[in-house]
């Protein structure tokens, strides 16, 4: 196999988190239209990844929040996001790297994005990256109902669509 010298895998993946900073840039802005909100997942432990300890304790590999009627200060930046939530009825500021983000999910309309847990270690320059699978795109199915202390969360068994299935082998 030849050598991906143009790495469109890493092209690929930093277009679809363009897509979710986007998304997240018009939500900080607008607000969320219609029916729209996210489940977004990332790694808990993260360089740049910001939580109190108490939720650091309680999710201590990874964390999936809902962005729908109660979040506020929404501000994004260029590399992260951060967000005020509450959980359990304490107000928390969230500090959330796009290269930490595992999954986006927006139920309102079953699209998702999910990235390999890879990506997150391969920030470095294109050309001393090892081969690193592309992002893929999620068609899921609505999610399970919420409970108080544990977010719902995109249903198990859906059809993942990778973008390397579309790459000459």
């Amino acid at each position: 196999m030849a050598t991906d010298h143009i790495r469109y895998d890493v092209l690929a993946r930093d277009a679809l988190r363009g897509v979710l900073r986007r998304v997240l840039t018009d939500a900080a802005e607008h607000g969320l239209p219609g029916e729209h909100h996210f489940f977004i997942t990332f790694l808990s432990t993260a360089d740049g990844v910001k939580l109190s300890p108490r939720l650091l304790a309680q999710y201590p590999e990874e964390m999936t929040v809902i962005l729908q009627h109660q979040f506020w200060d929404l501000v994004v930046t260029e590399d992260r996001f951060e967000v005020g939530l509450s959980f359990g009825g304490i107000p928390e500021r969230l500090v959330v790297p796009f290269n930490s983000i595992k999954s986006f999910f927006d139920p309102s309309v079953q699209f998702g994005l999910q990235f390999e847990p890879a990506d997150a270690a391969t920030e470095a320059p294109a050309a001393n990256l090892p081969a690193v699978p592309a992002p893929s795109a999620l068609p899921v199915p609505a999610p399970a109902a919420e409970t108080k202390d544990e977010p719902a969360r995109p249903s198990e068994g859906a059809e993942v669509v990778r973008l390397d299935r579309f790459r000459k082998k």
